[in-house]
């Protein structure tokens, strides 16, 4: 199939556009035009003159395909596009009587194309665009001129370069998932001044630190695991206390301290940090996360006790610090170990099992250990007067399966 230039397309709907006879509202428009690159002459019927317009952009973009092992576009034929498969109508806000194209999902279509500027990024009643595992590549449209747009996913597919500027300043985005492509370069700090509720873009080749404006953005559900991210995670992550429910930093390159402000974000319900170079003590501030499910702190470099406030919160489903050097772990602690809920192992708490060797223990002690700054909050319980705990005699409790675990692998979820 030819592949067509941008330049192409631009004037592929040039073309279409002046050939078509529409009335005005949403009476149904006629239009008549020859027929290059396949399109039909046969007189086409659109049920608003919003279809009409988009029509010719449609059919320039599949011109453009270079893989549909589907045959999901067999159908993007005809003035019928609200039955086209992957297209989705509904009545645009400022005329509600009126019939647009407001939504695309091409999750799983396995389409080819090189770009997908000129496409997406003409539509103007856009409002979704979903397109995980496809082989989509080029960069990322400029979709800030579409008024309704609000939700972009591109995963799994074959973008690259830096992160896409193009999507900073989409006044209403709230959803952006890019996780699986080839991007690198750093993290702006601009996306976390946007007004994001989901951020997916685990899986890339991101690298640099994090932004000091880290928590700026009212994000619920934010990915960054399994890239090359570096440095500490900044105390602002404080300022998501009352948003933040998930987050991953798995599998990246972070140093320094946890921060006492993680120890704010009263709604965190998932926090994983395994496979970094994170160290310190933990902060017992992380006694105030009254609704943590799942703290994964595996493999990292943290030491001396474990906090006993931790282990008494009681929602508590999965408390993962193997791989450290932990020293003690009291009995609300050993509880835990128990009951197959605390994971102590590959440490040097000399009477567990399954530890690190004394020789191991003593040479990260003299040779390695890291002390923190501003070491007097470690001991500070900001809600001290409210932590609870498992021996209060906690109710049996049915754990929703995290959301944002779903994002490792490469498919929708």
């Amino acid at each position: 199939m030819e592949i067509l230039t941008y330049n192409t397309i631009s004037f592929l709907f040039l073309y279409f556009f002046v050939s078509v006879l529409c009335q005005n509202g949403s009476d149904i428009s006629p239009i008549s035009s020859p027929s290059p690159f396949g399109v039909s002459t046969e007189r086409l019927i659109f049920k608003d003159r919003r279809l009409a317009v988009v029509y010719p952009i449609i059919q320039a973009f599949k011109a453009t395909i270079t893989e549909d092992p589907l045959n999901r576009t067999g159908n993007w034929v005809g003035g019928d596009i609200c039955n086209y498969t992957g297209f989705y109508c509904d009545n645009p806000p400022d005329n509600l009587s009126a019939i647009a194209l407001a939504g695309i999902d091409f999750n799983g279509f396995l389409l080819g194309a090189p770009t997908l500027a000129g496409f997406i990024d003409k539509l103007p009643d856009l409002a979704i665009f979903h397109a995980n595992s496809n082989k989509f590549a080029g960069s990322v449209p400029d979709v800030s001129q579409l008024k309704y747009f609000y939700e972009l996913d591109l995963s799994n597919n074959v973008h690259a370069g830096t992160f896409p500027m193009t999507v900073i300043g989409v006044k209403d985005l709230s959803f952006l998932d890019i996780r699986f492509n080839l991007f690198s370069g750093s993290v702006p700090p601009e996306i976390f001044n946007q007004a994001l509720e989901v951020l997916f873009i685990n899986n890339n080749d991101f690298t640099a630190k994090l932004p000091e404006n880290f928590g700026s953005t009212p994000v619920r559900y934010l990915t960054l695991a399994n890239n090359k991210l570096t440095g500490s995670i900044p105390r602002s992550i404080g300022n998501l206390n009352m948003t933040l429910i998930e987050v991953l930093l798995l599998n990246n390159k972070l140093t320094g301290c946890l921060p006492y402000e993680v120890g704010f974000l009263k709604e965190l319900k998932l926090f994983d940090v395994e496979d970094n170079l994170l160290t310190g003590p933990l902060p017992c501030s992380l006694s105030c996360l009254d609704k943590i499910e799942l703290l994964n702190l595996a493999n990292n470099l943290f030491y001396w006790e474990v906090p006993e406030e931790l282990c008494a919160l009681v929602n508590l489903e999965n408390l993962t610090l193997s791989g450290n050097y932990f020293t003690k772990v009291g009995p609300v602690c050993r509880k835990l170990i128990k009951n197959g809920i605390l994971d102590m192992r590959q440490n040097c708490v000399p009477d567990l099992p399954q530890q690190r060797s004394l020789l191991e223990c003593t040479e990260f002690y003299l040779k390695y250990i890291r002390f923190c700054p501003y070491p007097e909050t470690y001991k500070i319980i900001p809600c001290k007067d409210d932590y609870h705990h498992h021996w209060e005699g906690s109710k049996a409790k049915t754990m929703k399966a995290p959301v944002t675990y779903k994002t490792l692998s490469r498919h929708k979820f």
